[in-house]
């Protein structure tokens, strides 16, 4: 079985984002206080007292711009929390934030949706089973309670 890995925001996306992010506005730190929110720059949750933002991040257009692809309506953006200071990146071992219910929201190469599955954790099988289909390009991670983003697996 073909392992998939979660795919943390870009260092130089993060560099723009940290600036300003996907909607046009500037990043407004913060010192997270209670910890726990889940952070895509390295894709695990904060820790009480760490220097955070939450950015508009747009990754399926980041995506299309790279790609070539043209999702039109399905463009969209929404919040993510990153650190507020460039961070060392991931340290992972298995899937991150597979501690819920999360969305593995499939699109095909033109950037359009062609569905989603929900899933009790996301796991190999989980994307496996979305990339049998071969019209999927990528899958987006998503929270369930909120829609947002978590991380991005491409085809293998």
């Amino acid at each position: 079985m073909t392992t998939y890995t979660a795919r943390p925001i870009e260092p130089s996306v993060l560099k723009e984002l940290r600036t300003t992010d996907d909607a046009g506005r500037p990043m407004t730190p913060v010192t997270d206080e209670e910890g726990g929110a889940p952070l895509r720059c390295c894709l695990r949750r904060s820790e009480p007292g760490e220097r955070i933002a939450l950015v508009s991040y747009a990754p399926l257009r980041r995506w299309a711009a790279e790609a070539g692809a043209e999702p039109g309506a399905y463009d969209e953006q929404g919040p993510v929390f990153i650190h507020a200071e460039e961070c060392p990146g991931p340290d992972l071992d298995g899937h991150p934030f597979a501690n819920a219910h999360r969305t593995v929201r499939r699109y095909s190469a033109d950037g359009h949706i062609l569905g989603g599955e929900l899933v009790g954790a996301p796991d190999d099988a989980a994307f496996q089973n979305a990339f049998d289909d071969p019209s999927v390009a990528l899958v987006h991670v998503r929270a369930v309670e909120y829609g947002c983003f978590l991380y991005e697996v491409r085809r293998a």
